[in-house]
C-alpha cells in the first residue's frame, strides 16, 4: 500500500552527459527519491509511477560538490527547479577516462539535512562521455518516433499518453533495425571506431530514467541523453528563441569543433526545421540527415516539400532502417 504522507529520502540524479579532455558538461537534479521501480507490472503501479515521475519534490538552491577520480572537487549549486549544471574548462581529464571513453565522478550534498535520510550515503555516481580524438564523426539522434514508437503525430497526442503512462519501458517497441544501425554508426567505417552517439529529445527530464532504461534494454549504444525542463514545455517562446533541443545540438557542435555529425530524426514534429537550420549554419559539419517517415500524410507532404530541392547536405527520407544502412554504407560511414 502506498503511503502518501511518508517523507521520501533525498537523492541526486545525474544525467549522462559529455565533454572533452579539458571541458566538462555535467547536468543533473537534486530531488526526493520517489522509489520508482520501472520493472514492476500492473495498471495502478504504472499510473502511480507516472504520477511520481512528474510530481517531483525538488531540492532547490542547495550546494553540491563533484569529486573527480583524482580527488579534484568542483563546486556547484542547484537552481530553483533543482537542476545543476557544470559547463567549464577543466584541464587534465584524459587520464581519468576508462577504456570505454567514460569519466566517472561522484556528487554529494554539501549540507546536512536534519531528520532527512540521504540515499547512497550521500555519494551518487555520474558519468561523462569523453569523445575519442580518433572518432570519425558523431551522431545526434532524436528519440520520439525516431528510435521509439511514441505517437507524437496522433490527434490530441493520446498515443503519447497511452505509451508513456501505461507501458513499461522494456515493453516499448523500438523501431525495427534502429539499434543495429546505431551500433554500425558507432563502429564506423572500420568497424572498430568509437564514434559518439548523442540522444536529444523534446521529452522532459522527468522521463530520463525511463528513456535510459529503454535504451539499455533494447541494446542501443551508450551515449549522453539530453532532454528539457518540464517547465519549459509550457513557457511561451519568443520568435527569436531557439527550442531547447536545438540549443543542445548547437552546444554539441561547439564542444567538438573538429567533428562532423550525422543528424537523425523523424518527419513528424520539429526535426526537419531544426536540422535544416543547423545544416544551413554549419554545412561543412553535417555529413548527412536521415529523416524517418511517420504515418501522417499531411506532415510527410510538408517535409517532402522542404527537402525536394535541398542540396546543402545529403538528406534521406526513410521508412525502414535498412534504407539508411544502405545509404550509410554507400557513403562510407559504416562497413
Amino acid at each position: 500500500m502506498f503511503n502518501i504522507f511518508k517523507k521520501d529520502p533525498l537523492q541526486i540524479i545525474t544525467f549522462r552527459s559529455y565533454g572533452t579532455s579539458n571541458h566538462l558538461y555535467i547536468k543533473g537534479r537534486a530531488l526526493e527519491d520517489e522509489n520508482i521501480d520501472l520493472s514492476k507490472k500492473g495498471f495502478f503501479t504504472l499510473l502511480w509511477n507516472t504520477y511520481k515521475r512528474f510530481e517531483t519534490d525538488l531540492i532547490k538552491n542547495t550546494p553540491l560538490k563533484v569529486t573527480l577520480p583524482d580527488g579534484r572537487i568542483i563546486q556547484t549549486k542547484t537552481d530553483h527547479h533543482g537542476y545543476f549544471l557544470i559547463d567549464e574548462t577543466i584541464e587534465g581529464l584524459h587520464p581519468l577516462v576508462d577504456e570505454n571513453g567514460w569519466l566517472h565522478y561522484k556528487i554529494s550534498f554539501v549540507e546536512d539535512f536534519p531528520k532527512r535520510k540521504i540515499q547512497q550515503n550521500n555519494s551518487f555516481k555520474g558519468e561523462v562521455m569523453i569523445t575519442s580524438e580518433t572518432a570519425e564523426f558523431g551522431v545526434i539522434s532524436d528519440v520520439d518516433d525516431t528510435i521509439m514508437h511514441t505517437g507524437l503525430t496522433s490527434r490530441f497526442k493520446w498515443k503519447v499518453l497511452k505509451n508513456t503512462v501505461f507501458k513499461r519501458a522494456e515493453k516499448r517497441i523500438p523501431l525495427e533495425g534502429a539499434a543495429d544501425f546505431y551500433e554500425k554508426l558507432q563502429n564506423g567505417s572500420t568497424g572498430n571506431q568509437s564514434n559518439p552517439i548523442f540522444y536529444v529529445s523534446h521529452s522532459p527530464w522527468n522521463l530520463y530514467r525511463y528513456l535510459e532504461y529503454f535504451l539499455q534494454k533494447n541494446h542501443f549504444p551508450k551515449g549522453p541523453i539530453l532532454l528539457r525542463s518540464f517547465g519549459n514545455i509550457f513557457q511561451k517562446k519568443t520568435q527569436a528563441e531557439k527550442p531547447q533541443k536545438q540549443k543542445e545540438i548547437i552546444n554539441i557542435l561547439k564542444t567538438y569543433p573538429q567533428l562532423p555529425f550525422i543528424l537523425i530524426g523523424d518527419s513528424g514534429e520539429h526535426d526537419p526545421d531544426i536540422y535544416i537550420e543547423i545544416a544551413e549554419s554549419h554545412p561543412e559539419r553535417i555529413l548527412a540527415i536521415y529523416m524517418r517517415s511517420v504515418n501522417h500524410s499531411r506532415k510527410m507532404l510538408r517535409v517532402k516539400g522542404l527537402f525536394e530541392n535541398y542540396e546543402t547536405v545529403p538528406v534521406l527520407l526513410v521508412s525502414e532502417s535498412s534504407a539508411a544502412v544502405a545509404h550509410a554504407h554507400k557513403q562510407g560511414f559504416i562497413q
